[in-house]
């Protein structure tokens, strides 16, 4: 079956010989900036708090993000090869569903993506704990929720994401990475970063909610029971657009409470493409595989939401 026009093309081993390409790409790249405006979200955070800017341990902070999520990717890849969910993906829209497709094309063994995955948390471990040193002991269980999470989403026996928990996976762990980018930051736990990234976290779940749709017969097959699985596609379109709601109605209340200043709720700007696809969502959950621009439009509004309050709140500190 080949990939639309407007799609790139899925990998394969004629066109991935080097190793390094070969390895950064089963990463799955394209999601990992989501990571990164996280990560700005809780520097700047931590920066209207009054607290400095320590360029080396953001640094630190942001690489070590990345390399977690990055071997989230993998080991998900892993473990939906083996309960068969990615094989028996007819319906998916590459690069964004059916996992990275590097093993069911021949690019990587599924003994060399487990290696692979493992290896990647295996630095997340070792640098953590030299930024647990310089930062405080509170970032150690900041980091060790983050692995769980991530391995528990997809891993044998737990396989939250097959039990209806993904979406809290996700939010969660989203939400780990605003408040680990402030800890990092202030050397110390606060309740800012965990209310002003929740909006960001419920749009970083959406991402996950609407990429199950052109899954969604594949995993019922492999025995993921995820609520785009249990719900009608219909019920399950509401649902993406209660989430959107939800992050939208989190963001006010955080400014009516007068945590954040007043011009945060510009970050609801940010939120403005959710509108579309849910829009599209609606007309399109029974064909999903014209959802591609509604989940370009779910991964833009998390990026710009996050970015967008970063910037504000970094423009009120300067005040």
């Amino acid at each position: 079956m080949s990939a639309p026009a407007s799609l790139p093309l899925e990998p394969s081993p004629a066109r991935l010989r080097n190793p390094a390409l070969r390895y950064a790409l089963a990463t799955r790249p394209a999601f990992l900036t989501l990571t990164l405006a996280g990560c700005l979200l809780g520097f700047a955070i931590a920066f209207y708090s009054g607290v400095p800017f320590n360029a080396g341990t953001a640094a630190m902070t942001l690489l070590l993000a990345l390399l977690a999520h990055a071997g989230i990717n993998v080991l998900n890849d892993y473990y939906d090869h083996l309960n068969g969910a990615d094989a028996a993906n007819d319906g998916r829209i590459y690069p964004y569903t059916g996992g990275s497709r590097f093993i069911q094309n021949d690019v990587l063994s599924a003994r060399q993506t487990l290696v692979f995955g493992l290896l990647l948390f295996a630095l997340v471990v070792a640098g953590g704990l030299w930024l647990v040193a310089r930062s405080g002991a509170g970032l150690f269980w900041v980091g060790l929720a983050g692995l769980a999470i991530g391995w528990s989403y997809s891993a044998v026996p737990i396989k939250l994401n097959a039990r209806g928990f993904g979406e809290l996976c996700v939010a969660a762990g989203f939400l780990l990475i605003v408040a680990g980018a402030d800890f990092v930051q202030r050397a110390s736990f606060a309740p800012l970063p965990w209310l002003a990234g929740l909006p960001f976290a419920l749009l970083a779940a959406n991402i996950l909610f609407i990429n199950q749709f052109p899954d969604r017969e594949a995993d019922a097959l492999a025995g993921k029971r995820h609520w785009v699985v249990r719900l009608a596609p219909e019920q399950s379109a509401g649902v993406y657009a209660l989430i959107a709601l939800a992050a939208a109605a989190a963001l006010a209340a955080v400014v009516a409470a007068g945590v954040l200043p007043l011009w945060a709720l510009l970050g609801l700007a940010g939120m403005l493409p959710s509108i579309g696809a849910a829009r599209q969502l609606m007309q399109n959950c029974r064909q999903p595989r014209l959802l591609a621009p509604a989940i370009r439009l779910t991964l833009l509004s998390a990026h710009l939401h996050a970015i967008m309050l970063a910037l504000i709140l970094m423009t009120e500190s300067w005040k």
